[in-house]
């Protein structure tokens, strides 16, 4: 937790800075910050419909900065390798550490889940309605005049079991959402200590470990972007409905 304030911290001086107060002809930070939004509002905006766009925008972009500062933060030095421990064959194994990535606790992804699940629910009662939900979920999808009378009420069943499969899916994803984040975090962050311990066995201790954090980075950023997608595309499933630009 400290690192991500402290990280935060650090990124809104930066912007700050950079930006200033922001002008009619934007400089260089200005331009950057604007363009790195522009380019959510494109990602997200397809996905969840005009509609939602503007009232969900904060929900998923938000979600993104902060997965993507507190993976980011768990890259930092001293994050999970201090703390108190003992000596095991000459090495020193850290039993509790006083700093940990934040994504690499369980209950921290599993508020992220809650919280994003929360908001949805809110978003589709708001904007799509009970009787698109309750449609969405058990409808059928298929027209009486393309099927026949028959084939229609034949499919009702159907649709029906497939709206209760839908809904046991509902009820895992925060499941999915907490475990898939917790998981690459977690799964990094014993990946790059065991490069460390094998560069120290090898009197390479700054050389091993490099790659795995290139590719670290590349995996925080992936999965900060991966959980504002599901959360958006959940969103989309129910309140993009009829927006043309949406499918």
């Amino acid at each position: 937790m400290i690192t991500s304030w402290v990280v935060s911290l650090f990124l809104i001086l930066l912007i700050r800075f950079t930006v200033g107060k922001p002008k009619l002809l934007p400089g260089k930070g200005q331009i950057f910050v604007e363009s790195v939004i522009g380019t959510l509002r494109t990602i997200i905006q397809p996905i969840v419909g005009r509609k939602t766009f503007f009232p969900s925008f904060w929900l998923l972009s938000g979600l993104f900065f902060f997965i993507l500062i507190h993976n980011l933060s768990g890259l930092m030095p001293g994050v999970g390798t201090i703390g108190w421990g003992e000596m095991n064959e000459g090495h020193f194994v850290i039993k509790k550490s006083l700093i940990r990535p934040g994504n690499a606790d369980l209950n921290m992804t599993l508020a992220l889940a809650a919280v994003s699940m929360a908001c949805w629910f809110y978003f589709i009662f708001t904007y799509a309605g009970l009787k698109v939900i309750l449609y969405d979920l058990f409808g059928t999808k298929a027209k009486k005049a393309d099927v026949g009378a028959v084939i229609y009420y034949c499919l009702v069943p159907m649709f029906l079991a497939v709206g209760v499969i839908e809904i046991i899916s509902i009820i895992f994803r925060p499941v999915s959402l907490t475990f898939r984040l917790f998981g690459n975090v977690f799964g990094g962050e014993s990946l790059l200590h065991s490069m460390f311990v094998l560069g120290d066995k090898f009197n390479l201790a700054w050389i091993v470990p490099v790659p795995f954090y290139m590719m670290e980075v590349l995996i925080c950023t992936v999965q900060a972007l991966v959980f504002m997608l599901l959360v958006a595309v959940y969103i989309g499933l129910i309140c993009n409905h009829g927006e043309g630009d949406g499918h």
